[in-house]
């Protein structure tokens, strides 16, 4: 059976309390094994790059890290939170960006972004403010009354981060980020997806100097 090997840049310490904790963690699906083995520690304000050929299990890592995957063993720990028992308190604290853009085909640009907001509770004159804000930081202002459907996979993936990061996250968790961006949408992004002392990343990709940049700990997966 092919296991996945992780690497890391430093050793798994208990000092303080960690924005992820990984401990022997393991997914199967059905008899196959696409994570095993895994352990890793990532301190609050530090960026984690997963690196690995298409199969590693690098998805399936992030999502279970957001609580849409039960581990099958091992413990996993985000923002303090063990999982998948207390789940339901990271929701909020997180923000996912899949492989597959999580926007609503029929409504507006600007709809989406609006009902973002209003799952999280932001306030609506301060969400108003955002949601603007990043459309300008993303070159998409102009296309905000466009429906998703209109739009290229490009500008999808604009608006898909705008939405991963409106609500100011603890923790982002970023699925090749860069997927179908050209030269100049890369450099808008890089800014909103950059991890800061108050906001920790994971990023999953297959451009290592994108991943790796300013990144803390390494894993790469095989």
């Amino acid at each position: 059976m092919e296991r996945t090997v992780a690497v890391e840049t430093g050793p798994v310490t208990d000092v303080g309390e960690p924005a992820i904790a990984l401990r022997r963690l393991r997914r199967d699906f059905g008899d196959r094994t696409a994570l095993a083995g895994i352990s890793a520690r990532l301190e609050q304000g530090e960026s984690l790059a997963v690196l690995g050929p298409n199969g590693s299990g690098k998805s399936t890592l992030l999502r279970v890290l957001a609580g849409l995957l039960r581990p099958s063993g091992g413990e996993v720990s985000v923002l303090g939170c063990p999982l998948p028992k207390e789940t339901h308190r990271i929701r909020g604290r997180i923000g996912y960006l899949g492989d597959q853009p999580l926007l609503y085909r029929d409504l507006t640009v600007r709809e989406n972004l609006d009902l973002a907001a209003a799952l999280h509770r932001l306030n609506p004159e301060q969400a108003d403010i955002r949601i603007q804000t990043l459309l300008e930081d993303i070159g998409m202002a102009h296309r905000a009354q466009d429906r998703v459907a209109e739009l290229s996979a490009g500008m999808k993936q604009r608006v898909d981060i705008c939405r991963a990061v409106l609500h100011s996250p603890d923790l982002l968790l970023l699925d090749e980020p860069d997927a179908h961006l050209d030269a100049d949408a890369r450099t808008r992004i890089q800014p909103l997806i950059a991890a800061t002392p108050e906001r920790s990343r994971v990023i999953v990709s297959h451009d290592r100097e994108l991943a790796t940049a300013g990144a803390d700990v390494v894993l790469e997966l095989r």
